[in-house]
């Protein structure tokens, strides 16, 4: 029963965070073509980018090599997120390998549809490259992600995570 929960956590997450991506993403369509919107003026904007590449513009028209890592990067995610314990304690990183799925598809769905992915949240300020809602949760967990595995678990609480061998010891 406990795993059945963790899936309907998980997959609940994974569609609230999908929508809010999808949803802001829809948005975006109606400042194409304009200035965009000053949320603050001269520090933040919502300004319509179509991204042909990946972070920060790396990567441009490498369409087919981008939807091959994302495949890549969530079936690992995905099989971490099956081995996990559903317990308290494992609670922080399965929302972080939630953020990341979310992060992933909400992109890659673009990708798909579209051949680039939607962006639209602009700091004018520091003049940062303009991102999206989806990166947004790759960020956040990458940097939740690091904290965790350096502050709050040890070495045996990751041990959930290592590959077994054919003789099903660990390496």
């Amino acid at each position: 029963m406990a795993k059945m929960k963790k899936y309907i956590f998980g997959l609940a997450g994974f569609i609230i965070l999908l929508a809010a991506d999808r949803i802001t993403k829809l948005a975006a369509l109606s400042i194409k073509g304009t200035d965009g919107i000053p949320v603050i003026k001269g520090v933040f904007r919502f300004l319509y980018l179509e991204n042909h590449g990946a972070a920060f513009g790396v990567l441009q028209n490498q369409r087919f090599f981008l939807l091959c890592m994302t495949v890549v990067i969530l079936t690992a995610v995905i099989a971490a997120y099956i081995k996990i314990p559903f317990t308290k304690k494992y609670l922080p990183m399965g929302m972080v390998l939630i953020l990341i799925v979310a992060g992933a598809t909400g992109n890659m769905i673009d990708r798909i549809v579209q051949g680039y992915v939607i962006d639209f949240l602009y700091f004018e300020l520091i003049d940062f490259p303009i991102f999206n809602i989806a990166d947004c949760y790759v960020v956040i967990a990458a940097v939740l992600g690091a904290f965790l595995i350096m502050f709050y678990y040890k070495d045996e609480d990751l041990k959930v995570f290592r590959l077994k061998s054919m003789k099903g010891k660990e390496e």
